[in-house]
């Protein structure tokens, strides 16, 4: 298997996966990246996976589909290209010989999902692969605009449950502003400092940062490490209050970390 990120609109990735014949894409944001790719590697797209509604992740779908043929698989709960196969927690579709389960994550928006294949290997190595759209990006995670911080932790928890070794498949090349907000956040974590610069460094050859690994981001994302003392001190110092307890303190540490996200420049 092979796994490609076609850059699309502006810092946009659709994640195309084949095995020299077949292709699935997910999350394709406009067509053309992906008509060409198809066309220039003489493949044949089985199928699309969508995490949600959003226009810079669905708006190649139409196109594609008429295109190809290909199958349309996406969130259950959120309005969609249709003809679409509609998909929850519990549901799996078998594509190119490996199975995809379906995760509910809410919280960027209210019916996300994300798709994940426990199957996957790289270089002979067991390496699964998470298609997780705008909930987790590497050192950072989504907006939360329909859900809410509760629901975000509880997303961003699920996805940290999986295996250490799984690829993290954003959907956006946000990495780099992403760790300096991360820096701000822990500046005496060395970890992040150096995965800072050879992420520079990528990006100054024209290179994608991603995928990540849960690995790397349980050691270097914020997100992932809001309940790690020195990262809640540093919320506590910033809100410039102490937490008010009206939610759970994690919750409430969350959210000012995603509020103070929101603001940082």
């Amino acid at each position: 298997m092979t796994l490609l990120p076609l850059p699309a609109l502006t810092d946009n990735y659709i994640w195309l996966l084949h095995d020299e014949q077949h292709a699935i894409v997910v999350d394709p944001a406009e067509a053309a990246p992906v008509l060409d790719t198809l066309r220039a590697r003489r493949l044949t797209l089985r199928a699309i996976l969508v995490t949600h509604h959003h226009t810079d992740h669905v708006g190649g779908v139409p196109e594609l589909r008429d295109a190809t043929g290909a199958a349309v698989y996406g969130p259950a709960s959120e309005e969609m290209p249709e003809p679409i196969t509609r998909v929850s927690e519990g549901d799996a579709v078998e594509l190119l010989g490996l199975r995809f389960e379906v995760l509910d994550v809410p919280g960027h928006t209210a019916g996300h999902i994300a798709w994940y294949c426990a199957e996957a290997t790289a270089l002979g190595a067991p390496s699964p692969l998470l298609f997780c759209g705008d909930t987790l990006f590497s050192g950072g995670c989504g907006r939360i605009f329909e859900g809410t911080p509760a629901q975000m932790l509880a997303s961003l928890d699920k996805l940290n449950r999986l295996p250490a070794a799984t690829r993290v498949c954003c959907a956006h090349e946000y990495t780099l502003s992403n760790l300096r907000f991360a820096r701000a956040v822990e500046p005496a974590n060395e970890a992040l400092r150096q995965y800072s610069l050879d992420c520079e460094a990528l990006r100054a050859r024209g290179e994608p940062t991603l995928p990540s690994t849960l690995a790397r981001e349980r050691a270097i994302n914020p997100f992932f490490r809001s309940r790690q003392p020195d990262v809640a001190q540093a919320v506590a110092r910033t809100a410039g209050h102490a937490l008010t307890g009206m939610q759970p303190a994690e919750v409430e540490t969350f959210a000012a970390l995603r509020q103070w996200k929101n603001e940082f420049r």
